[in-house]
């Protein structure tokens, strides 16, 4: 006698699901905003806005956010989205206290964002994004820490980098 099995994996995450990670990305835009004084704590709740927009029509794959003092990198943090993980926790946000510096320079690129539709997104939308071809890749920082924001398997893993 012969037994077979088959197993279906499916996406099980909701749109509350983005949105209860998402508020774990806003917080801490508002903590960066608020310590860094590089951007507005308005400024960056349109940026988490912007954020759950792209991620609700899949048009997302991570935020790359860098704080500048002139042109040199002083610090970063990247999320990547994940909608594979399974068995972990919601951690908190925090961590994100970043240096309030002189010339201060607030960059937010989101990533790869595909299936990227400008019309059907543009009304939805708080920000005026436009493509760039700039670095992320922050070759002059050193990762410090981890954390990952997870709802029913949607999650963006947060790697944080320092000078």
């Amino acid at each position: 006698m012969a037994y077979a099995s088959a197993i279906t994996e499916t996406e099980t995450y909701t749109e509350t699901d983005i949105e209860i990670v998402v508020r774990r990305f806003q917080a801490d835009l508002i903590m960066i905003a608020q310590s860094s004084r590089a951007i507005t704590e308005d400024k960056a709740r349109d940026y988490a806005h912007d954020v759950e927009v792209f991620a609700k029509h899949e048009c997302l794959d991570g935020v790359d956010i860098t704080l500048f003092s002139g042109a040199q990198e002083i610090e970063k943090a990247r999320y990547t989205v994940d909608t594979n993980t399974r068995n972990l926790a919601m951690e908190r946000p925090g961590g994100v206290m970043w240096r309030h510096v002189p010339n201060a320079i607030f960059r937010i690129v989101l990533i790869g964002p595909k299936n990227y539709d400008k019309a059907r997104l543009q009304n939805r939308l708080k920000i005026n994004w436009s493509p760039t071809d700039a670095d992320i890749y922050h070759s002059s920082l050193n990762p410090i820490s981890e954390r990952y924001y997870v709802s029913n398997g949607w999650t963006l893993h947060r790697e944080d980098f320092k000078k």
